[in-house]
Parts: structure tokens; C-alpha cells; sequence
């Protein structure tokens, strides 16, 4: 298994057992999930919401982007960063779904997450998988075995050809294509 397979697992495993997390405290405390849910409104949507859909997709493509490149460079502080980017994002993203499907029910939840969730998702998922390659890298550097910064390189270029194409059609479609999908389920 390469570097990368095992850094998506580690991805994955984090975001997921954060994801149960959130969910988990919001069914024990829904009004936990309450707050998370301001928290959510407040730091992550702000005044998105209110924006042009043009303007929408927009915001949503650099509050994305910004997540994803934080998660990428946060492998400088060893994956410190990079992990608490994914948990937190997944313990808000587990307490906000649940307290969702508890009110609006499992499909418009599939509704409202699928269509852009794939890009977006997966957008996150390898960037989290860079910041912990990049915390590898700085590792073995700082042990007289690696190029960290070439190593940064090669994924940057990746980067922006796989991460910021898929932040902006997730963006896109969140915008433009998943208020369509929700009303037709709603």
C-alpha cells in the first residue's frame, strides 16, 4: 500500500469517527447540537446564505478552497493542524446532519449532501491526505532523509489540478444544482 493510500485511510478514519462524534453528541444532547448548529451558521455561513447564487458558489469556492489548503499546509505542524481541521469539520458536519434528519428525515439529508458532498468531500479528503504526506516529509527531512519542500512541490501541482477543480464544481453544484435537488425532494 503507498504512502497516499494509507494517508486517505487516516483521512477517512478521522473524518468518519469525528462524523459518529458529532452525531453521537447531538442524539446524547441535542442542545450540543443546537450550538453546533449556530457555530456552524455563524463561523462557516456567515452571511453566505444572503449572497447572489453567482455570489454564493463564489464564497463557497474560497471558504472550501481556504479549508482545503489549511488541511494541505497544516502537515507543517506535523498533522497537528491538519487532523483538528478534519475533526472539527466532521464533529460539525456529524451534530449538523443529525440534527437535520431529525427534522427534515434521511433523504433530504441524501438531497441536500450528495450532489456536491462527492466533489467536496473528496476535495477534503485528499488534502487532508497531503497535510499528513507533508508532515511525513517534514519528518524525514528533519531526520536527514527527505525534501520537504520538493516533496510539497509535486503535491501543490496536484493540488491545483485535482483539489481546486473539485472545491469549484462542488462549489458550483452546492449553488446552483443542490437547491434544486432539495426542493424536489422537499
Amino acid at each position: 500500500m503507498s504512502e497516499f493510500s494509507r494517508s486517505v485511510l487516516v483521512t477517512i478514519f478521522l473524518f468518519l469517527a469525528s462524523v459518529v462524534a458529532g452525531v453521537a453528541v447531538t442524539v446524547g444532547n441535542p442542545e450540543a447540537g443546537q450550538q453546533m448548529l449556530e457555530i456552524f451558521k455563524d463561523a462557516i455561513l456567515g452571511d453566505i446564505l444572503d449572497s447572489s447564487v453567482a455570489m454564493l458558489a463564489l464564497k463557497l469556492f474560497l471558504n472550501n478552497l481556504q479549508a482545503c489548503t489549511f488541511m494541505f499546509l497544516g502537515g507543517a505542524s506535523f498533522g497537528v493542524l491538519t487532523a483538528f481541521i478534519i475533526m472539527t469539520n466532521g464533529v460539525v458536519i456529524g451534530s449538523v446532519v443529525e440534527l437535520v434528519r431529525e427534522q427534515q428525515g434521511a433523504l433530504y439529508i441524501f438531497a441536500a449532501l450528495i450532489p456536491h458532498g462527492i466533489f467536496e468531500i473528496a476535495a477534503f479528503i485528499i488534502s487532508g491526505s497531503f497535510g499528513f504526506l507533508l508532515a511525513l516529509e517534514l519528518w524525514r527531512e528533519w531526520n536527514g532523509r527527505g525534501d520537504a519542500a520538493a516533496a510539497a512541490l509535486g503535491m501543490a501541482k496536484t493540488f491545483l489540478l485535482v483539489v481546486m477543480p473539485l472545491v469549484a464544481i462542488a462549489a458550483f453544484t452546492e449553488a446552483f444544482i443542490t437547491p434544486e435537488i432539495i426542493r424536489l425532494v422537499a
